[in-house]
């Protein structure tokens, strides 16, 4: 087995409901940027043996950020969807390692990420024999399912509910095999919006592990506001 672990970071989005003409990874959080900030928090993840960046192909900005210098970092390009963006990066780092190098796959938007939650992420899953897990969180408010015209049909019971998080962890050849297989499929309600849910249609059940640290995705304009306050307060109390 493989004692390496890369990271390939989807950035190749733009982000169009936090809106302006900036994709939301760049832009400014604290002193860098919402990608730098979350490629400083991933490089101190221990025994990672690299990150992939996964860019857009007019990207512009990755150069001018200090990450793109490490040795560590590196970049290729991404697709239409993200899912076409993680494929391209774990290809990337499946020529580079064996088949079943442990890799996480984080959202360059969730710059929050944690040591501890990615720790207790790695313990679980390699501790659980898994094939693989997830950061998630227990759904907390009560769920209101509503009809086409925004009228509440029911409540929905929160008890077995979670919201998907990264980062998530499985091993390459696996996760690209999964990935690739639904890709494939041309069927409309078959939806990929994460790594867990291409294992899940090739028949796996991957683990869900709860995070413990804020860990939200930027997407709205007062994301950013609120992940400013959050990482102000860290560096103070440091």
């Amino acid at each position: 087995m493989s004692d390496q672990r890369w990271i390939v970071v989807p950035a190749a989005g733009f982000g169009e409901r936090i809106g302006g003409v900036t994709p939301k990874q760049y832009l400014t959080l604290g002193e860098h940027c919402v990608l730098q900030v979350t490629l400083s928090q991933l490089l101190q993840v221990p025994d990672v043996q690299g990150i992939v960046v996964v860019l857009a192909v007019n990207d512009s900005l990755w150069s001018g950020i200090p990450a793109s210098m490490n040795p560590r970092v590196h970049a290729c390009f991404g697709g239409d969807t993200r899912a076409d963006s993680v494929v391209a990066g774990l290809e990337y780092v499946s020529n580079k390692t064996p088949a079943d190098t442990w890799v996480f796959v984080h959202d360059a938007a969730r710059p929050l990420i944690h040591l501890s939650d990615v720790q207790r992420l790695s313990d679980a899953v390699y501790n659980s024999g898994a094939v693989g897990g997830i950061l998630a969180a227990r759904v907390q408010d009560t769920l209101k399912q509503a009809d086409e015209y925004c009228c509440i049909e029911r409540s929905v019971s929160r008890d077995s509910l979670w919201q998907a998080q990264t980062p998530q962890l499985f091993k390459v050849g696996v996760l690209l095999d999964a990935l690739q297989s639904a890709l494939s499929v041309n069927d409309a309600s078959i939806t990929i919006t994460d790594e867990a849910s291409a294992m899940e249609f090739a028949g796996h059940e991957p683990l869900l592990v709860e995070a413990l640290q804020p860990n939200f995705k930027i997407t709205r304009p007062v994301d950013l506001r609120i992940a400013t306050a959050i990482l102000n307060d860290e560096l103070m109390t440091s």
